[in-house]
This record gives C-alpha cells, structure tokens and sequence, in this order.
C-alpha cells in the first residue's frame, strides 16, 4: 500500500498551514472582501464611485533566487513582504491604488512554520500598502524542488481612473529624472550577487566594505514599498511617469516610460548619488564590468519620477517632507540631441 504522504505530500501539514494563514490573511481585508479565505474563488466588490472611467490594472511577479538566500539562511519573514512589495510598486508606477493580492507558495517539502513566516509577510506588506491578501495557493512538490527549496510568486490587481494613467504619452523632452533611494538589491540581481558574493563569504560575515553589516543582512534586506510616495506626487499632478527599478536596471526600466518612438531619450548621471556599500562590494570582488553592472541592479535608485522641469521643485519639495531623500538624476532629452 503507498500513501500520498508516501510519495511525499502530506495533506496534513498543508491543513495545517492553511489554518495557520487564515486569521493573519483576515486582518488584512479591507471593506472590499466579500468571502473567507478557503473558497474555490476569492471575491472583492471595488468602490468606483469617484471614478469617472474605471480601469484594472494587475502584474504578477516573484523574488527570484533571492529564495535561495533565505534558504541558505533559513529565514523566510522577509520574502514575502518583498515580494507584495514589488508587485504593488509595480501597479502604482501606473498611477493606480493596490486592491488586493494572490500569492502561490510552493515547496519540496511543505513545513507548516516555514509557510507561516511566509505568508506572514505577505500579511504584512498587504497591511503596509492598504490591500487585501484574500487568497493563495500552497503547493507540494518534491519531485520538483528540493526538500528545503521555497518559490514564490504574487499577483495584484488595483485601479485606477483613465484619465490618470501615468506612462510614456505624457512624457516630454526636458522632464527631470528625480530619483528615491533603494533598500539593497531589492528583488533583482540575485543570482550575480550569489555568484560573487558566496565566493569568498558566508552569510554572517561582515565584510569592513559593508560597513557593519553582515552579508545575510545587506541581501535579505525588505524590498522597500514606494506606494505612498508615489501618492505624494499623483495626487498634485507633480509627476509625468515613474520607473520602478527591477530587472534591467536604470537603462532597461526608463526605456519603458521614456519612448524611443515618441522621439525621447534620457540622460542618467550616474554620479548624482553616493553608490551604496553593497554594490560596490559586488563589483569589486566580482570584476564586474559597470555596463553589466548597470544592467543588472538598482544601483541604490529604486524609484524614479519623471517630472516637469517647472515642477520638479516642487515634486522634491514634496518628497522631503515625508522624510524621502531624492536626487536629481538626469533629465528627457530629444532623442536626436544626445
């Protein structure tokens, strides 16, 4: 006789997990949540009422090999606000309000705590940006992953009202780049950081170039929400677009907010802001040549606005008095001018 457990799912510790995920998703519902977790559907009723044209706005991502550094440090409680994180920066980029959140967690061997860290921190990064965690997907598969082996991936949907979508068809030569600083690696670059970092240290090390940090640290560091200071600029009208800072780097994610067919480009100085630790130690111990290193990382600006040159005063202005610390980055240009 072979049980499923046998063949290495055990249904029970996945109850147990979905017991334990329950009452931390029900204090994130908002008056939108219309059912308990644990329906074959999740259903939320958005309030359109102060719009005039209604649009969904949704993205689905996860954290990459950066589940491989909390595996190797066996510590899940950042991940998960990670990767709510990224995804509601993600929406908002687009002038939209986050709504609610869907996560999938799948692993070799399903650990009850484990999961519960997790979900945990979906809890609270939903918590932080004021949107739902109202259902999920918890997934047992050891013939896929390994036994300690952790994957993640998030899907948001917010709103928006038309006639506030932010991109490239408002952008215009001679609007200001201002950037916000980033919070570590955030969730891109991971598998370079690995290869370097793990060469010559282990996670508890603190190298002097890290400046008291540990190396654990400085890479299971919270990708930072930029949900709210994003609102600090939409709601004055302070802003033409933002580019969210993940894969691709300054160069890849500007390019999709500053369009080439509408005849623009952009000019980054890359000397605008003091490089963070973390980024040198990459590229000197690694060799790593600065256009992959551009490419690959944030580099420390993990949110960057498009602003007109007449406002951007303002728009800084704005983000000082949350406490933000932006820096003039560069500036739109006409692509036949650069």
């Amino acid at each position: 006789m072979t049980t499923y457990r046998d063949a290495g799912v055990d249904i029970e510790a996945g109850e147990e997990a979905v017991e334990r995920i329950g009452p931390m998703a029900r204090k994130t519902f908002t008056d939108g949540v219309l059912d308990d977790i644990g329906a074959f559907g999740a259903f939320f009723e958005p309030d359109f009422s102060q719009m005039e044209r209604p649009v969904l706005v949704s993205s689905v991502d996860g954290v990459g090999t950066k589940a491989l550094v909390a595996k190797k440090a066996g510590r899940f409680d950042t991940v998960g606000r990670d990767l709510v994180n990224h995804c509601v920066n993600d929406i908002a980029v687009c002038g939209a309000q986050p709504l609610f959140f869907l996560d999938y967690v799948a692993a070799g061997t399903l650990e009850p705590e484990r999961v519960t860290e997790v979900v945990r921190g979906f809890a609270e990064g939903c918590k932080e940006n004021d949107c739902a965690l109202i259902g999920g997907e918890t997934a047992e598969m050891p013939d896929i992953y390994d036994a300690e082996d952790v994957d993640l991936v998030g899907a948001i949907t917010g709103m928006v009202d038309k006639k506030r979508i932010l991109g490239p068809e408002r952008v215009e030569a001679g609007d200001v780049l201002l950037g916000l600083p980033s919070t570590g690696l955030h969730t891109n670059g991971y598998t370079l950081a690995r290869t370097v970092l793990f060469e010559h240290f282990d996670l508890g090390d603190a190298p002097d170039a890290l400046e008291g940090e540990t190396v654990g640290d400085a890479l299971l560091a919270v990708h930072r929400s930029y949900f709210d200071a994003i609102r600090a600029l939409v709601e004055d009208d302070l802003a033409h677009a933002f580019a969210h800072v993940t894969g691709g780097g300054l160069p890849g994610n500007l390019a999709r907010v500053v369009s080439e067919e509408e005849g623009l480009a952009f000019d980054v100085d890359y000397e605008a802001w003091a490089r963070p630790p973390l980024f040198r130690l990459i590229q000197e111990r690694g060799d790593v040549p600065e256009a992959d290193l551009r490419r690959t990382f944030n580099l420390g600006i993990g949110l960057v606005a498009v602003v007109p040159d007449a406002r951007a005063d303002a728009a800084r202005e704005a983000w000082e008095a949350r406490g933000e610390h932006p820096r003039r980055i560069g500036r739109v240009t006409a692509a036949e001018s650069r």
